[in-house]
């Protein structure tokens, strides 16, 4: 008896090990910032990555600006100086190798002209081009001035004069048709999660993987949606996108009171606007359209 047990416990070790190991990896994407001091902005997107099973890394530029950041003067050596290199330090080009894909929160018109015009030379260039050549996404803020944070410090200038506004918005276009794609800087991790993605960025309507607390919830919300838009259908609203974002929400609720947001099926809810409506009573109501 003590035998068998012992065989019948190896036995679920083993099947257990087996089974974690070909389970598939979690996704994982990369945030490139300017510097070290960059990321503190983008705080609650890896709380909510996190809370997606999605893994993440942080690569910092500081080499780049660190010299006008106030952390120390970048001076010239002159001929003959010595440059340390970890030899097995991989490329820039080898980085997207072990990512889903890359997320930049911001990018300058420097680097941008770079990739429009298919330039490799600079760390950012470098890891787009090997990213969309492995066919990995690339996300990119779409909200920055085009100025690098460097450059803001140095020249005391927020945005880019107007011909340069238009030469950055054409390399955007340009990025854009080689498969960069673009969206708010604060809505990244949205974006990332609807892309890859995740336990709470489910899609409503027939979603064959999502799970029975998810579909309990949209049984909830949907009696209760049909009982509020009987009594209250003056403070309905139709949402006709494909992705409904906390920002949406908080915008249409500034200036009326909205209980019942009517959408398609098939529609996505971000994690973050479910938060939203929770907090602000409003229930979503998938609308006939028939």
């Amino acid at each position: 008896m003590e035998m068998k047990q012992l065989v019948e416990s190896i036995i679920r070790e083993l099947v257990g090990t087996m089974q974690a190991q070909a389970a598939e990896p979690p996704p994982k994407v990369l945030y490139i910032f300017c510097d070290s001091t960059a990321h503190e902005a983008y705080r609650d997107h890896f709380i909510l990555l996190q809370k997606n099973g999605i893994q993440y890394d942080r690569l910092f530029l500081d080499g780049v600006t660190s010299g006008w950041l106030g952390m120390h003067k970048v001076e010239s050596s002159g001929l003959g100086r010595t440059i340390a290199v970890d030899e097995s330090a991989p490329a820039p080009i080898e980085i997207p190798m072990g990512y889903d894909g890359i997320v930049i929160p911001e990018i300058d018109v420097g680097d941008a002209g770079r990739v429009a015009l298919g330039m490799k030379g600079t760390v950012r260039s470098e890891i787009i081009f090997a990213a969309l050549v492995m066919g990995k996404f690339v996300v990119v803020g779409d909200d920055s001035s085009g100025l690098s944070r460097s450059d803001r410090r140095t020249l005391k200038e927020l945005t880019l004069p107007m011909p340069y506004q238009k030469l950055f918005s054409y390399y955007k276009s340009e990025m854009h048709m080689y498969g960069v794609d673009f969206a708010p800087a604060q809505e990244l991790a949205e974006w990332v999660v609807k892309r890859v993605g995740g336990p709470a960025a489910r899609i409503m309507g027939n979603d064959e993987e999502s799970t029975a607390e998810a579909a309990a919830i949209d049984s909830r919300e949907d009696a209760t949606a049909t009982t509020a838009a009987a009594e209250l259908s003056e403070h309905q609203a139709r949402f006709e996108g494909k992705f409904l974002s906390a920002d949406w929400v908080n915008r249409l609720a500034v200036n009326k009171r909205i209980t019942v947001i009517l959408v398609k099926r098939g529609t996505i809810l971000s994690p973050l606007a479910r938060d939203v409506l929770r907090e602000k009573g409003i229930v979503v109501q998938i609308r006939d359209e028939g």
